[in-house]
């Protein structure tokens, strides 16, 4: 089980978008995709086959899962995670500081 999943919403804690926050669209291993978040520019080629124009796409780069914090909007900071099992046995991730439950 990850600690960051797609859909989570994250404080970036470290590199260029330090303090950004953002919803994560792709987790790839140990890389996430921020929406908005870490853009590079990529030059490439018109594809007519896919319909693709050429030139130059401004689209998100992976961030490591380790630069990444899952963002608490009930105390509006970046929170450790970790895990529980509940009675009946079902895996869940909860916020070290208050023990809350993040998943529903």
């Amino acid at each position: 089980m990850n600690r960051i999943r797609k859909g989570d919403q994250v404080l970036v804690i470290a590199g260029k978008n330090k303090g950004q926050k953002g919803e994560v669209t792709r987790v790839a291993g140990d890389s996430v995709f921020v929406q908005n978040i870490n853009l590079v520019k990529r030059h490439t080629k018109p594809n007519p086959q896919a319909n693709q124009p050429g030139g130059i796409v401004e689209r998100e780069a992976p961030i490591h899962i380790s630069n990444v914090m899952l963002f608490n909007t009930a105390t509006g900071k970046g929170e450790r995670v970790g895990f529980k099992t509940l009675e009946n046995g079902r895996k869940v991730r909860v916020y070290r500081t208050s023990g809350e439950v993040v998943d529903a």
